[in-house]
């Protein structure tokens, strides 16, 4: 499937920037980037993409997106049509801005671990959503300083919050899990290395912390909520999930690369935790993406991958307001 690069506003000079946009609709491809972004949906409920996780979202939404992450918002089209007001605030900021030595330091780890587990995307709700809410509206219509403080602290609130929800498959996205625990790191970094291997079992793993097969499947139920079996299965199916969109291989070939053993156990578990087979998710998110990138109102936005771009090219105007910081 053809994934759409966005070429967002953001110039080396900002901190970040703010798309505003009122009814101005959902017409763009499933899409990523590679800056960071935090997007605010009011007033309109619609379906969310966001990389292997396809959901509802009603009347309001929140959700910060790491880089490369492909997402989509649809908006209902009785509702668009009946004419109902509905917003959706934007903002975008580039993965570097935390590589100084100022942001390194011990203040910013709870906002560096958020952006880490950004990689799933997080939808956040509850208290949260509606502080979060209101700082981002009161951010469209500052861009000096004082904006640049009130992002950072809009940063903090979400980097506290215990009212979230992760959405793309820990297999999507595969990283390093942060614990205390080394234990758990070297056993997580070890299933992320090996998970294609369709000979790996829980001894494998259980040898690297140096442990028994027994101790090491409490230990890890402990820390993942999961049996081994379980959270490798989860880790596959990501995976194979990526490969079906992001390439064009079949899907006999996607099972042996993301380390299942046969095609027909593997579209059995698919159905089971995608509620369809592997060649009916492959059409549903195409589906999604029919786009005419040549016909773009904002001119190339949206440049399929394929696609050859001068780095210095791009959208000369946007069609949502816009703010610099």
């Amino acid at each position: 499937m053809n994934i759409y690069r966005e070429i967002t506003p953001l110039k080396s000079a900002d901190v970040f920037v703010i798309l505003d946009s009122v009814n101005n609709g959902f017409d763009y491809p499933i899409h990523n980037h590679p800056e960071f972004e935090l997007n605010l949906v009011l007033g309109i409920s619609g379906t969310r993409i966001v990389g292997d996780s396809t959901e509802r979202y009603y009347d309001a939404d929140l959700v910060l997106l790491g880089p490369y992450l492909l997402h989509k918002w649809d908006g209902d089209e009785e509702a668009q049509q009946n004419g109902q007001p509905y917003r959706v605030i934007t903002i975008q900021f580039g993965a570097d801005l935390f590589d100084s030595n100022l942001l390194q330091k011990e203040h910013f780890h709870k906002i560096r671990k958020l952006l880490q587990d950004a990689a799933r995307g997080i939808r956040f709700y509850g208290h949260t959503f509606e502080e979060a809410r209101q700082q981002m509206i009161e951010l469209t219509q500052v861009d000096d300083f004082k904006g640049i403080i009130a992002f950072f602290q809009l940063l903090d609130l979400l980097s506290k919050s215990s009212e979230k929800v992760y959405l793309a498959s820990e297999g999507f996205n595969p990283q390093t899990v942060k614990s205390d625990s080394r234990r758990i790191q070297l056993a997580y970094r070890f299933i992320l290395k090996n998970f294609m291997d369709q000979s790996i079992k829980i001894g494998d793993v259980a040898a690297q912390v140096n442990m028994s097969d027994s101790a090491f499947s409490h230990f890890f139920r402990k820390y993942t909520n999961k049996s081994f079996t379980q959270f490798l299965i989860d880790i596959r199916i990501g995976y194979a999930c990526k490969l079906l969109l992001d390439t064009d291989e079949t899907v006999s070939q996607i099972c042996f690369q993301a380390g299942f053993n046969n095609v027909a156990n593997f579209n059995r578990l698919f159905k089971k935790y995608r509620q369809c087979t592997p060649v009916a998710y492959r059409k549903r998110y195409a589906e999604k993406n029919a786009f005419d990138w040549t016909n773009q109102i904002t001119p190339y936005q949206f440049l399929p991958s394929d696609a050859r771009m001068p780095e210095i090219l791009r959208p000369e105007q946007y069609r949502t307001k816009l703010v610099h910081s």
